[in-house]
């Protein structure tokens, strides 16, 4: 009898609301009974507690506070491992986050799959030399996208694909049999979500349309840079809503009828893969790996990145012509079996199985 695998997944928690959490969480929730894989969390953002719980409220102490937090964690977690499981970012978050787990993974003799999901990986691997060692000291790095994987080669480093999960089942399909001027983006407001773009082209979505809606959930550094943006465009009818709960925000992409995003760097996004599994027609730039999931023409419409312009137009076509966004609504729906929990949970115990298969198991999980 196989035994059931112990694995640490070290990722953010839903603190720090983005894709990585958003994505740590569905693989948690998935995991929650299965036969085969116990699972738990080691947030790389533990909350100090004692002498250290009154630093987190001062931005530079918050830092050592969580990192004198984070390390002990990590030795107490990792033992009772089999594969610790890394989720990982770029730049400086890379050396705070993902380098202590694969470092004390190392000291206490696991195997490490580093989950790598930045978008940013061509700068960051082409400047960080550390980021280049660790990443091939590993014993695996598994990426959710061609684009990763290609970078990766660029500078030989192996990586195996495993795609990020939708939930069909929350994201249900909803037919747009008539389109209407209701927009929506879900990218945080960070710069290299470039959301300026996305509001100088419901600008003029919304010359043509005057009752054109847009609401946009997400938050970060460049609020209140957008919200400026927002009224010197003299906007009408823009929803900031903030963050939103992952189990919230389908509602959302059930009430849009176009998807928009104009990010200038993007790995696999989660937001297209939600967008197609609702039934929402996709305009987006053709950054980082966008393009490995979407097509051109059949699952979406793709635009350079910076071209207000072309978005606006991409979202008039679809206007224009309802039978080609049905078309490729339907079309975008079909690669959502991929991305399913059935086809992804297969290649996580494939490849957790064949990482542990050389080494002693850790002892079994309580029951």
């Amino acid at each position: 009898m196989v035994r059931r695998l112990n694995i640490a997944i070290v990722a953010p928690s839903m603190g720090i609301l983005g894709g990585q959490a958003i994505q740590a969480s569905r693989l948690l929730r998935s995991w929650r009974d299965d036969p085969d894989i116990h699972a738990w969390l080691v947030p790389i953002n533990p909350i100090p507690s004692g002498p250290l719980a009154g630093a987190v409220k001062i931005k530079y102490l918050r830092t050592v506070a969580t990192q004198l937090t984070y390390w002990p964690l990590l030795l107490k977690e990792l033992r009772k491992a089999d594969v610790v499981h890394v989720f990982s970012a770029s730049y400086f978050s890379f050396l705070l986050a993902p380098l202590p787990a694969v470092l004390i993974a190392r000291l206490l003799g696991k195997p490490v799959v580093m989950n790598y999901r930045s978008g940013e990986a061509p700068d960051h691997l082409k400047r960080s030399a550390v980021a280049r060692a660790t990443l091939r000291a590993v014993d695996q790095n598994a990426v959710p996208s061609r684009f990763l994987h290609d970078v990766f080669a660029a500078f030989g480093i192996g990586s195996e694909i495993i795609p990020n999960i939708v939930d069909v089942e929350r994201f249900r399909f909803r037919r747009r049999e008539r389109l209407r001027p209701r927009l929506l983006s879900t990218r945080n407001f960070e710069t290299l979500y470039n959301l300026p773009c996305t509001l100088r082209a419901f600008r003029l979505v919304q010359d043509r349309y005057p009752d054109a809606e847009l609401t946009l959930v997400g938050a970060g550094s460049q609020d209140a840079a957008l919200r400026r943006l927002a009224g010197e465009l003299r906007l009408e009818h823009v929803t900031f809503a903030g963050r939103v709960r992952p189990e919230e925000i389908w509602r959302y992409y059930a009430e849009a009828d176009i998807y928009l995003q104009t990010p200038d760097l993007d790995n696999m996004p989660s937001s297209v893969l939600e967008a197609f599994a609702s039934g929402c027609p996709v305009v987006a730039t053709n950054a980082g790996g966008v393009p490995a999931i979407l097509t051109d023409g059949l699952h979406g419409l793709l635009v350079n990145c910076g071209d207000h312009q072309a978005a606006a137009d991409a979202v008039f076509r679809l206007l224009d012509d309802p039978a080609l966004a049905g078309r490729m609504a339907d079309a975008a729906l079909d690669t959502c079996s991929r991305y399913q929990w059935s086809s992804v949970r297969a290649q996580w115990v494939s490849l957790y199985r064949r990482m542990v298969r050389p080494r002693v198991i850790a002892a079994p999980t309580p029951a």
